[in-house]
């Protein structure tokens, strides 16, 4: 049952739809890795990760919102429930404990890297489909880049 109209004809709400569960799925996933790693982590740099990593879960979780009501505007229902996210969400996350700063850091740039990855197959996907999606995921892929090199950063010169 459709409650709201969508202004898409099936072919591209179907691929539009795809791309915007994943979307969300992968952003309240990363916010959830973000605290994770925010509570958890220890060493000389705690302060000023602990910090920066507000700034990547206060992103995602305002593009989630973005990304939810984008569906939702499209006549799909977003699916945000703990236990779709626990089942779908596949972004490589932190160990159990306990997390020393440089580990945090390669953690996030891990996840971001995994993220945006999977946000340029959907910027492919909705090309033709729909313009306006696509343009929302190339907005997010941007700044998902930009908290990506920011961490990165961090662990420079690296040990290897």
């Amino acid at each position: 049952m459709s409650v709201v109209k969508s202004t898409l004809p099936e072919p591209a709400r179907k691929v539009v739809g795809q791309a915007l569960q994943s979307t969300l799925v992968d952003l309240l996933g990363l916010s959830l890795i973000g605290k994770q790693a925010h509570w958890n982590i220890v060493g000389p740099r705690f302060r000023s990760i602990h910090l920066q990593l507000d700034e990547v879960v206060t992103t995602a979780r305002t593009f989630s919102d973005t990304v939810a009501e984008r569906a939702a505007a499209l006549g799909l229902p977003p699916d945000g429930r703990p236990e779709t996210i626990a089942a779908a969400c596949t972004l490589p996350g932190p160990k159990d404990g306990w997390l020393k700063d440089t580990e945090v850091v390669q953690v996030i740039v891990d996840v971001l890297e995994a993220a945006i990855g999977r946000l340029r197959e959907r910027i492919t996907a909705t090309d033709e489909a729909d313009p306006v999606t696509q343009d929302l995921l190339i907005s997010i892929t941007a700044e998902l880049e930009k908290q990506r090199w920011m961490f990165d950063a961090e662990n420079w010169p690296r040990d290897n």
